[in-house]
């Protein structure tokens, strides 16, 4: 048993340094993209916004995508119903905005995730002049700078898209939003400089002509995931995926268990399906760093009621918690970065991204448990069954 423990703690430090050497390396790029300028590429924008039911701040988030300093766009909002309670209040931002809005009804999906079919329909409608497609999500609240630091490396006909991701900030302070920020915090240093990157649905950009030969429509037809579907399309013509970390994104939670619960089974599923090949690597990750925790607290308790020596696991037990720490820390230094205008709240919120972070693979492989027992996730009040990547099934709301 002891000698399983030491197996694992070697292993928790060789992998714990390697991931903190890539911190190291994400925050040395987070730091260069930041003082690096966009340049002038401007074409006509349309940010295409899926919608649906009342979220925390969302007249706030909505408005915050009609204030670009971006001029040639337009913003699409797009929801499956006009009887969605969210309906109001989107109307309301797209009636007062300064910049030319439009509200979309795209109705009941067939086959698909009803975020997919808003976007397909919202997709179909656009004027010919478009010439890149933005696609947001109603929970994030962008900078003013966010469309024109996204979209202009885009003047590089080469790339695919570019891509950037979110950075949760609890609204609530009760245990499930916290857990729900501390882990989604490593999510962000999956996406990298040289990476093999992916597209998130709250922040991507991409040239329609791109979008086009990419076949992107046809491989959401049968998709409840919008951005790994992208991503599989642009991997099928070789175009590469850009991350832009100075255009990450805030987004305001607040949860409670059940929440909590149903978005990260709900992550870990759809990666499950759609990603397997990121899937399957992250769960040896995280069923490792909670073995070598728990196989560490049976010696220590095993030895505290035996009346033998146990300082030495506590030690080597901390080593892997004081590693993702060390991680930890380096996420909020970049982010702070990024994020200037909310440093103090990120500084303040600091326990949750380093110390919580420490808890949040055990929450995770619950997740990875789920992913393996079934194929079915709640979204948005919907159900579905994801057979594949080409097959879903809506079972109802």
């Amino acid at each position: 048993m002891e000698t399983l423990f030491y197996l694992l703690v070697l292993a928790q430090i060789f992998m714990g340094s390697y991931m903190i050497w890539q911190g190291v390396q994400w925050l040395a790029y987070t730091r260069r993209r930041a003082h690096t300028d966009p340049g002038f590429y401007a074409p006509r924008v349309a940010v295409l916004c899926p919608c649906k039911g009342m979220e925390p701040g969302l007249e706030r988030n909505l408005v915050a995508l009609t204030e670009f300093d971006h001029k040639n766009y337009e913003v699409y909002f797009i929801l499956a119903s006009a009887s969605d309670p969210a309906y109001s209040t989107v109307k309301r931002v797209a009636e007062t905005s300064r910049t030319k809005a439009h509200v979309i009804i795209a109705e009941k999906p067939q086959g698909c995730g009803e975020k997919v079919n808003n976007l397909r329909t919202a997709v179909q409608q656009l004027p010919a002049e478009v010439e890149v497609l933005v696609f947001a999500d109603s929970d994030g609240r962008p900078s003013r700078g966010w469309l024109h630091h996204l979209v202009a490396p885009l003047a590089d006909t080469r790339l695919g898209a570019t891509t950037t991701m979110r950075w949760f900030f609890p609204n609530r302070n009760n245990l499930p939003t916290a857990l729900l920020a501390a882990w989604n915090a490593p999510v962000v240093t999956m996406l990298s400089e040289k990476g093999k990157n992916f597209c998130w649905g709250g922040g991507t950009a991409i040239r329609r002509s791109v979008f086009d030969q990419a076949n992107v429509l046809e491989e959401w037809k049968n998709s409840v995931s919008d951005d790994y579907s992208m991503t599989r399309a642009l991997q099928n013509v070789s175009r590469p995926i850009l991350f832009l970390p100075e255009c990450l994104t805030p987004s305001f939670i607040e949860t409670d268990f059940r929440g909590l619960f149903e978005f990260t089974n709900r992550q870990i599923l759809i990666t499950r399906v759609y990603a397997e090949r990121v899937w399957l690597p992250a769960l040896g990750v995280h069923l490792l760093y909670c073995l070598t925790l728990l196989f560490g607290l049976f010696l220590i308790v095993g030895n505290l009621i035996a009346g033998r020596p146990y300082f030495q696991f506590v030690t080597l037990a901390f080593l892997p918690v004081l590693l993702s720490a060390i991680r930890g820390a380096l996420r909020v230094a970049a982010v702070t970065e990024l994020l200037p205008a909310s440093r103090a709240q990120i500084m303040g919120e600091a326990w949750i991204y380093i110390v919580l972070n420490a808890a949040a693979p055990f929450l995770y492989l619950v997740n990875f448990t789920n992913s393996l027992l079934t194929r079915r996730v709640q979204w948005r009040g919907v159900q579905y069954e994801l057979i594949s990547p080409q097959e879903t099934r809506i079972l109802g709301s």
